[in-house]
């Protein structure tokens, strides 16, 4: 009996998204993980079924996933493992719905350039991904009438379109009412100095439950980095050498900055968490296995895939226009010892 896309996921180690990316001839694998799968492959006598696409099965439609990046501050290498959680959740969806998930990738392209690109593939339906846009690139996907649209990973709450994102408000109070209970009043946060909405949200989420939760707000305590882990690094080189006052923690946008910033710390001997204690955001593997392991953030991505498509299925269905679908998906304040609480 031949092999499933899933037991060559089970033999290979890998998701489902990476074995269908490699039997795809797409880019962005590396050749030991393409290798392993390829023998994963060969080993279960996996054969698509004829006319059946190898990123579905019993399609009846073609839906698209539009991986973009803007400007690639932060759809990047390092955040390579977060984007294939959305992409396993997906497709187990649209192989579920019985639709064929096409994977594109878009790299420093307009808006336009993405419109057209949608226009001349002509999908069933398309999610994008959402996290480089600026404003002015989500109002102009409002111009797309041709086939239903879910912007994935980025959230705007006044313009008319179907978002689905991670609910950064409530995330964000998780962190600041946990590092209250722990006993810190000198609370800081490490900013992104390259925009995107969902960096914007959790700043404003840190500004209202250091609020709501009866701390001030000191201003000293916010310093802006690169969203990169080499760019987050020396640039807190450079804050610390200009001898910025330090807090008694910090919560970081994001896991990769947490990591840069960390490092640039342990250089200039803050121990973590003995002088400084750290919270980052995503809960990317490496978070698990830092010294000292990373508290953060952990938004289910595959969830967050998963409603994509059922949203974009029920567009797809529908016989007229429906009102706009915002999802916001919840998340785990993961403690792990990169906080050493007070109290």
């Amino acid at each position: 009996m031949a092999g499933t896309l899933q037991d060559i996921a089970d033999a290979a180690g890998v998701s489902i998204a990476t074995v269908s990316l490699v039997l795809n001839g797409k880019e962005g694998i590396s050749a030991e993980t393409r290798q392993k799968v390829m023998q994963a492959a060969e080993a279960l006598n996996y054969r698509p079924k004829k006319h059946q696409s190898l990123m579905s099965a019993n399609s009846r439609n073609t839906i698209q996933f539009l991986k973009i990046a803007m400007h690639g501050h932060t759809v990047n290498r390092d955040h390579n493992v977060f984007i294939s959680d959305y992409i396993d959740g997906m497709f187990r969806e649209a192989q579920r719905q019985g639709y064929k998930l096409e994977i594109a990738n878009i790299k420093g392209e307009s808006i336009d350039y993405i419109i057209d690109s949608l226009i001349s593939r002509k999908p069933e339906g398309a999610i994008l991904l959402g996290t480089e846009f600026s404003q002015n690139d989500v109002i102009a996907l409002k111009s797309i009438d041709f086939c239903p649209i879910v912007v994935l990973d980025t959230y705007f709450d006044y313009l008319d379109l179907n978002f689905v994102d991670m609910n950064n408000s409530d995330a964000v109070y998780k962190i600041i009412e946990y590092l209250v209970s722990c006993g810190f009043r000198k609370i800081g946060f490490i900013n992104s100095n390259v925009q995107t909405r969902n960096f914007y949200l959790r700043k404003q989420a840190f500004i209202g439950s250091m609020q709501v939760l009866g701390q001030k707000v000191d201003e000293n305590y916010i310093v802006d980095v690169d969203s990169t882990f080499n760019g987050a690094y020396k640039d807190m080189m450079v804050h610390l050498s200009r001898g910025i006052k330090l807090p008694e923690c910090y919560f970081c946008a994001n896991d990769i900055m947490s990591y840069g910033c960390i490092k640039a710390f342990k250089e200039n001997g803050i121990r973590i968490p003995e002088d400084l204690s750290i919270v980052g955001f995503d809960n990317l593997p490496m978070s698990a296995s830092m010294d000292p392991p990373l508290t953060t953030i952990d938004v289910s991505k595959q969830k967050m895939g998963h409603f994509a498509v059922t949203l974009l299925d029920e567009l797809i269905q529908s016989p007229e226009r429906k009102n706009s679908v915002k999802i916001l998906v919840g998340s785990d304040l993961i403690i792990r010892k990169s906080v050493a609480p007070k109290i």
